[in-house]
């Protein structure tokens, strides 16, 4: 790789680091096509720390070149740092398929701050911000953005189903088992599964699992009845379903299903908010899912600066040009 320094050498001025800006900005270049950081410091030889460095310039130009247009919807999520329940928030633009920003932790303090990075202008302007139902997240949006919608997302309730399903099945196969009866062993994927999403044999397998009349198949199909409502466009019968689920829930009596209902019914106006913006986290699950990449390629990170720095870098669809 000798003549690339011959080549940029005689090029551009030198900036701060001693690289010319020419050859810096070729750095951004290949950092952009690969998300490892040490096998670009590798194949230019030069040490990661230079790398970092040039990285936080490039995301450091970015940020500041960011314009103030309007952001109508947020998408504000948490994410894992480090082992040890230790998270991120960050802050997605929804519509422009982005990240904003990213704090430490996930508390109300540091979600005001994220908030606080937009531009005042900007905050007036916000619509609506999808969440989970972790209520720091609402304080915050409350405490910054009052006059936007908060809506709970979808793919989070989801989630907290899928889980509750899950509970019923281990508690009701641990049940069975005792009692030499192994219907439900290797059957949990099955119970994770929507219809649409089952080949032949598995929907004739699973099928089979439902004539059994278990209490995992009744904490099933009501997982699978909730999802009715994200096509509801109409507040009242939005309202009025969650109700008719909500009496299905009770009559189950099956406390794990039931648990979730009641913190459904604690968030219930932001769960109703769908039906008038119709937004989803799902712009920010994608952006986990390649934020998940970076932490793999990196094996983790020592601090969270050079976390932050990478979200965005690779993220935030930042104009980070020499």
């Amino acid at each position: 790789m000798s003549w690339l320094f011959v080549e940029f050498s005689d090029q551009a001025q030198v900036c701060q680091s001693g690289h010319t800006l020419m050859f810096e900005g070729f750095v951004v270049q290949l950092l952009q096509h690969c998300a490892s950081t040490q096998a670009v410091a590798s194949m230019l030889r030069l040490s990661w720390h230079s790398v970092d460095q040039i990285m936080r310039r490039a995301v450091a130009r970015g940020m500041k070149r960011r314009d103030t247009e309007a952001i109508r919807h947020l998408g504000i999520d948490e994410k894992s740092f480090r082992a040890g329940h230790q998270y991120v928030t960050i802050m997605n633009d929804l519509d422009g398929g982005r990240v904003l920003d990213v704090v430490e932790t996930r508390t109300t303090k540091a979600t005001v701050k994220l908030l606080t990075s937009l531009a005042a202008k900007q905050r007036k302007q916000v619509l609506s911000v999808s969440v989970d139902m972790w209520n720091p997240f609402a304080h915050a949006v409350r405490k910054k953005v009052p006059q936007a919608d908060l809506v709970h997302d979808r793919y989070h309730i989801s989630k907290y189903l899928n889980d509750a399903v899950d509970a019923v099945r281990r508690q009701e196969s641990r049940a069975l088992k005792s009692a030499g009866d192994k219907t439900l062993i290797g059957s949990k994927y099955a119970w994770l599964r929507n219809p649409e999403n089952m080949s032949d044999k598995q929907r004739a397998d699973f099928d089979q699992l439902m004539t059994c009349e278990l209490q995992t198949g009744t904490a099933w199909s009501l997982k699978n009845m909730f999802r009715a409502f994200w096509v509801l466009t109409s507040r009242d019968a939005a309202e009025y379903f969650f109700q008719y689920w909500s009496d299905a829930v009770d009559r189950s009596e099956l406390k794990p299903i039931i648990k979730v209902k009641d913190m459904m019914a604690r968030h219930l106006d932001g769960i109703l908010n769908f039906t008038r913006h119709r937004i989803t986290n799902a712009v920010s699950e994608g952006l986990n899912s390649k934020i998940q990449l970076i932490k793999a390629s990196a094996r983790g990170f020592h601090s969270f600066e050079s976390y932050r720095t990478r979200i965005l870098f690779y993220c935030g669809k930042l104009d980070m040009a020499i």
